[in-house]
């Protein structure tokens, strides 16, 4: 007798798309030392020169520590959400793939936020790549609720949407801080702090 298939020949376990994920995350992690690394502290002749231009430096220390911890906020929601997924279909790699499109650039836009800030580009440079991050996190957890059956199914559709607000608190966030960081730059990330609120407005609610 022929041995039917569990699961739908569409899918394929998470396993290997949760590790390259995490891979992802930890090297996109690993080079916003970079901007340290290559900073030149110019000539110093004395421990007073070399605590002051240490100190000229706060704007990347700052930026550094703001990215490292964001894409440490986001790889948590990415094992969260993979704590749950079991199966994964080709729409949820791409939407994946979509927001590692933009966990590699936080490198890349901590840099310009930092060497130009004094320009909108480069004000909204990490806003930007947060915000789209977050999004895609979204629109995949939102594509493993409509087939959670496969993909969830540990999960009771109630439970998943629960789960799905704090990513769209997350992406309400996000959303301000582009809107905000054109007059206050970075300090407007520090509306992440109030994602618990959000959440819990968001968790009272029946509906995405």
């Amino acid at each position: 007798m022929i041995r039917q298939r569990r699961h739908p020949a569409a899918t394929q376990g998470a396993t290997r798309l949760e590790a390259f994920t995490d891979g992802v995350f930890a090297i996109a992690a690993t080079l916003l030392v970079l901007d340290l690394t290559t900073y030149s502290l110019g000539e110093i002749d004395s421990d007073t020169e070399m605590w002051a231009a240490l100190g000229q430096m706060w704007p990347l220390f700052g930026n550094f520590a703001l990215s490292f911890v964001l894409l440490c906020l986001l790889w948590m929601v990415h094992v969260q959400q993979f704590e749950h997924i079991a199966r994964v279909d080709s729409v949820l790699v791409w939407l994946n793939s979509a927001r590692l499109l933009f966990i590699v650039l936080v490198p890349f836009a901590t840099n310009l936020t930092t060497e130009y800030s004094e320009f909108l580009a480069g004000r909204i440079a990490m806003p930007l790549a947060f915000f789209f991050s977050i999004l895609f996190g979204w629109l995949q957890w939102i594509w493993a609720v409509r087939h959670h059956e496969v993909m969830l199914p540990d999960l009771s559709v109630t439970e998943a949407r629960s789960l799905g607000r704090g990513a769209l608190s997350a992406l309400i966030i996000g959303a301000l801080v582009v809107v905000l960081a054109p007059w206050v730059g970075s300090v407007a990330f520090a509306l992440f702090f109030f994602d618990g609120v959000f959440t819990r407005i968001l968790r009272g609610k029946s509906t995405y």
